[in-house]
């Protein structure tokens, strides 16, 4: 698995993912413009979600963090595995908005720790957060946090 720092090493299994620094160049590459996106939610989305890890690997860097990527054998997902230092770590799902893929994300979250609890040793996540490109900040009933991106900061 991963060592961070050497101060840990986790069993869940997560993997580093190529993302773009900067998605504006994949869409002058590709000739997407603005509009364009805007007709396609989910390609959008996969743009957003290259932009919000982008941004998480920031801000994690400066507390001294990792962010990975989480996929299992049995295709459970989860778009980024944030690591922090002194071992506490946190699962964030990245979606566009909107209550239906809020949900979505949350139910995803929520599956993934129960894994987690029933056949591992791991700890259980400190947090679950579903991460929006719009809206507030605030915490479910369930415990999941959604946030919009332009909440988060170092």
């Amino acid at each position: 698995m991963t060592e961070n720092n050497g101060n840990y090493v986790s069993s869940i299994r997560s993997t580093p993912t190529r993302h773009f620094i900067d998605t504006s160049i994949a869409c002058r590459a590709l000739n997407i413009m603005p509009d364009d996106l805007l007709r396609d939610l989910e390609s959008f989305g996969l743009f957003f979600e290259d932009m919000a890890v982008c941004d998480l690997k920031i801000y994690v860097g400066t507390l001294g963090g990792d962010v990975l990527h989480y996929r299992d054998n049995a295709g459970l997902e989860c778009d980024a595995v944030v690591h922090l230092d002194d071992g506490r770590w946190g699962a964030i799902e990245i979606k566009l908005g909107g209550d239906e893929l809020i949900e979505a994300g949350a139910t995803s979250l929520k599956t993934l720790k129960a894994k987690i609890e029933e056949k591992s040793d791991e700890k259980s996540p400190s947090w679950l957060m579903v991460l929006t490109a719009v809206g507030g900040a605030y915490q479910r009933e369930d415990g999941v946090y959604v946030a919009s991106i332009n909440y988060l900061k170092p």
